[in-house]
């Protein structure tokens, strides 16, 4: 076992380290600079069952008071509203995803006339958005031990990660195939078609020709 370890490359060891690290860390700020007209969104490809922690304050790039609002809607891939606020500086949201696909946020201020404004958004999701404080005081652990709890999630995380990998693979798989069957059955339709259309066209010409007598 130790031999062929040996032979591994050295990245392999910090592979695991690495992938448990990011998803520890995976909450993202983002800055979006909102047109004095129009709607600014981001958007989010998750699985089922995640859950998703956010907040978003205004700030005015003119620095002006009282600082302007804005609006906000979250909606699922299907469409379904899951956060929506109007004249708001700041507010925050937070849902479990119950479909796959892409969760959109979108902002835009509620006066249009107004001057330019920046949406700072702070985003979590999985592992990173759950409160390990709370879990710490209700499970009375720390330390070592609390890491320990972290890094099992993580690598739960990863394991439902791979899965809905292999899902969607599988099924972009199963359409590809689909799609590939119903090309080759549309190709040989079309060739047969212009098979029948050259023959029904070399015998109308022939017939023609007999009766004019050119052949």
């Amino acid at each position: 076992m130790m031999g062929d370890s040996g032979n591994l490359p050295r990245f392999m060891y910090f592979a695991v380290p690495l992938m448990v690290l990011c998803l520890l860390h995976k909450g993202e700020a983002i800055w979006l600079s909102l047109p004095p007209t129009g709607t600014k969104c981001v958007s989010e490809e998750l699985h089922n069952n995640v859950v998703v922690l956010a907040d978003y304050v205004v700030i005015s790039d003119d620095h002006v008071h009282p600082t302007p609002t804005i609006s906000a809607r979250v909606t699922s891939p299907y469409g379904n509203t899951l956060h929506h606020k109007e004249n708001v500086t700041h507010s925050q949201f937070a849902f479990t995803t119950t479909e796959a696909g892409n969760y959109l946020a979108c902002f835009w201020a509620d006066n249009p006339g107004g001057g330019s404004l920046s949406v700072n958004i702070d985003w979590k999701n999985g592992i990173a958005a759950k409160d390990w404080e709370s879990v710490a005081r209700k499970e009375k652990i720390e330390g070592v031990e609390l890491e320990l709890r972290k890094l099992e999630g993580a690598v739960e995380a990863i394991h439902e990660n791979l899965i809905y990998l292999k899902t969607r693979e599988s099924e972009m798989r199963s359409v590809s195939e689909t799609t590939n069957a119903r090309v080759a059955w549309f190709s040989i339709m079309s060739l047969g078609v212009c098979i029948l259309a050259s023959v029904l066209q070399i015998l109308y010409l022939k017939q023609y020709f007999q009766k004019k007598k050119l052949i």
